[in-house]
């Protein structure tokens, strides 16, 4: 079986794209933003997404109140370190399906976690009968309780195998 995208060379694109906009980092301007306050995803049942990413990934529950947009919706919120937050709603009465991977949609999450707490969340995902595609030695992929799809990623924050990516 061929492997998809075999037959595509890009290079050259992304030479020119990275030739046109890709500044040096003594050039480049500092950002307009702060850093991601947090990233906020649908939750279907708020006590089985606070067992999973508190209880299984040990992102610990930092707040939870009512949403001030929808009355009756939770508003919860995990640390996921270097001060960013992972957030959650869920919407009572309102059926939004399932989770679906889509243009313009979430793709994936990239959590970054030493070696060691890799090594220690790899144990406890297949201990928990979670099902895990590992790449390349350094990412776990998996999905979270309403199937987003989620990476823990033992590459330091700002590299990803091997390159600076900041």
């Amino acid at each position: 079986m061929t492997e998809h995208g075999a037959d595509i060379d890009r290079r050259e694109e992304w030479a020119g794209l990275r030739a046109r906009h890709l500044q040096d980092p003594d050039d480049r301007p500092p950002s307009s933003a702060r850093g991601l306050h947090h990233l906020a995803l649908l939750s279907s049942d708020v006590a089985r997404t606070i067992a999973f990413y508190q209880g299984l990934l040990e992102f610990p529950l930092t707040e939870l109140f009512e949403n001030r947009d929808y009355r009756g919706s939770t508003h919860f919120f995990f640390d996921i370190g270097n001060d960013n937050l992972l957030a959650f709603f869920d919407f009572p009465g309102l059926d939004l399906g399932e989770y679906a991977e889509v243009l313009g949609g979430l793709h994936h999450i990239a959590i970054s976690v030493t070696p060691d707490r890799w090594e220690h969340l790899r144990a406890k995902l297949g201990a928990a009968g979670v099902a895990t595609t590992e790449l390349s030695g350094s990412s776990i992929y998996f999905s979270g309780p309403d199937n987003e799809r989620l990476e823990l990623i033992r590459d330091p924050l700002r590299e990803m195998y091997g390159l600076t990516v900041a």
